[in-house]
């Protein structure tokens, strides 16, 4: 049946000549009576109309297949913007593994590295925000090289949506076995006397090692100098052999030292005491207010869906939970944290309000 539309009714064909044998003929019964439909009928069915296309797209737009959130439709990445064989990239490749096994797809870690890791985190920044491109990094990236990199191409807050902050480590302060230092006070006492060679070791300038180092140095009135190696395993090396006579360095390298009398832990940085050294008091036991710790946290680019980073984020959790993950940290010297996005966030906006004024007065530039 074909309807002709009017200014303010709709008839039916038969008034453009349609007979009756022709109707009967056509299988649709007797004619129909010219019946006009009123303004308000119209209106009715035309808003019943608009209601189920409305209806329509949002079903189309929220379809599993859509752009948003593409699971199971290609391969997800994880970049880990260092090399392979460390811990952070352990971690990428457990968290990898928990995602594809939850998810039912593919994911794999890529190691994009140069530039101190930056190139890693501006590829993930330029990614697609579907949730197929996570971004696994120490904070470092986020927290202190705002502050240090004048011509940063990326902003932590405003291109990336957090995901999980995945696990946390401790940073310690020891010293080599031979000095006459077996507390934060004798330490201070024995810089006093021996001025000049407040020497401390840490894992490269710029590290977070470096800045506590300063702060440190300011709330005891001492002076330091900070003497940067190429990694935790080169300043602890340097440590053991006597080189420096003090280090700031991850308690899991100097862990086992410690435990076979080969240099001292004499304080740990964390606000609470080290599961690893329960017997060592931390800074602010010694009386200073300074506390902090590392950690490796998943990001997705900014944009993506927050029911894809919620998502993602309740896997990660649940990782974290499980206690075959919490042994394999814990073999590592980490330990398994597993937040929600906005706990990421609230941290991740805590930790560069606390170490923007610290690295600022230090006066540090990167040499690149």
């Amino acid at each position: 049946m074909m309807w002709i539309g009017g200014r303010h009714t709709l008839y039916n064909r038969n008034e453009r000549g349609w007979s009756s044998s022709a109707w009967a003929a056509a299988g649709l019964g007797s004619v129909p009576s010219a019946t006009p439909y009123s303004p308000q009928s119209l209106l009715r069915r035309a808003g019943r109309s608009v209601a189920a296309g409305a209806f329509i797209l949002v079903v189309l737009l929220f379809a599993p297949g859509h752009p948003q959130a593409q699971f199971g439709t290609q391969p997800m990445r994880i970049i880990f913007p260092f090399g392979a064989g460390g811990s952070g990239d352990t971690v990428a490749r457990l968290v990898a593994e928990r995602l594809s096994a939850e998810l039912g797809q593919s994911v794999i870690v890529e190691n994009r590295t140069g530039a101190a890791g930056m190139l890693g985190v501006q590829a993930v920044k330029a990614a697609s925000p579907d949730g197929t491109t996570l971004l696994l990094t120490p904070f470092t990236l986020m927290v202190i090289y705002p502050h240090i990199y004048r011509s940063l191409k990326y902003d932590p807050a405003a291109d990336f949506t957090p995901v999980s902050q995945v696990v946390s480590f401790e940073f310690s302060i020891a010293v080599s076995k031979n000095l006459p230092v077996k507390n934060i006070a004798e330490m201070i006492a024995w810089i006093k006397a021996n001025p000049n060679k407040g020497n401390f070791g840490t894992p490269g300038a710029g590290t977070l090692p470096h800045f506590f180092g300063l702060a440190f140095a300011r709330a005891a009135g001492i002076d330091l100098q900070n003497v940067p190696y190429r990694g935790t395993a080169a300043a602890a090396a340097a440590l053991l052999g006597e080189q420096i006579p003090f280090a700031i360095v991850t308690t899991s390298d100097v862990l086992e030292h410690h435990k076979a009398g080969n240099l001292r832990i004499i304080a740990t940085l964390d606000a609470k005491r080290s599961p690893y050294v329960p017997d060592v008091p931390t800074l602010k036991e010694a009386g200073f207010d300074l506390s902090g710790n590392g950690w490796f946290a998943l990001y997705a680019p900014a944009g993506t869906p927050p029911d894809t980073a919620n998502r993602i984020s309740q896997i990660v959790q649940d990782l974290a939970k499980s206690d075959t993950f919490k042994e394999r940290m814990s073999a590592l010297g980490l330990q398994a944290v597993g937040t929600t996005p906005d706990e990421l966030s609230r941290i991740q906006n805590g930790e560069a309000a606390k170490w923007g004024p610290i690295v600022k007065e230090s006066g540090f530039q990167p040499t690149n």
